[in-house]
């Protein structure tokens, strides 16, 4: 399963149009929030199941502030990542992640990109999209591969 995972595009969709066209076809896209009321056309553009939650700047949003489901057999937990302070560090979402019994957390917010692979938990955050505050300020992206068989890749890409 190839799942594309984006975060905070803040209502702009010329990136995330790339993005889609250049990864197609995808199985699954995850948005980590900062969507600004365009759910909607996200939902449109990803052409498959879509799982987007709410952002510190989706104000009066309906979107779930969390989500958790399964993908191929590893438990995930979605979330925006501003409740749990992550613009300081990891620490809380990942305490929370093994709380929960995931194998997978994903988050936003910082507009940096992460990945963290320890004591059985990956823990990651594709960065920005649309504003990247990383070295480089490059819009950035994962694409993750996950098979019940082969386990979990995950790719950190850039626009």
């Amino acid at each position: 399963m190839k799942v594309l995972i984006v975060s905070d595009t803040h209502k702009s969709h010329r990136n995330l149009d790339l993005i889609i066209e250049r990864e197609a076809p995808i199985d699954m896209l995850i948005h980590l929030g900062d969507v600004e009321g365009c759910a909607d056309y996200i939902e449109a553009v990803a052409d498959c199941p879509v799982h987007i939650v709410r952002g510190n700047n989706d104000f009066f949003s309906e979107l779930p502030a969390e989500e958790e489901f399964f993908i191929e057999g590893q438990h995930v937990f979605i979330t925006h990542g501003h409740y749990y302070y992550v613009s300081m560090n990891e620490e809380r979402l990942k305490q929370e992640a093994r709380g929960r019994g995931a194998d997978i957390v994903m988050y936003g917010h910082t507009h940096r990109p992460c990945f963290i692979k320890e004591d059985g938990l990956i823990t990651l955050n594709p960065g920005s999209v649309t504003y990247p505050r990383q070295e480089g300020r490059r819009g950035s992206y994962m694409v993750m591969y996950a098979s019940e068989k082969d386990g979990v890749e995950v790719e950190q890409k850039f626009v």
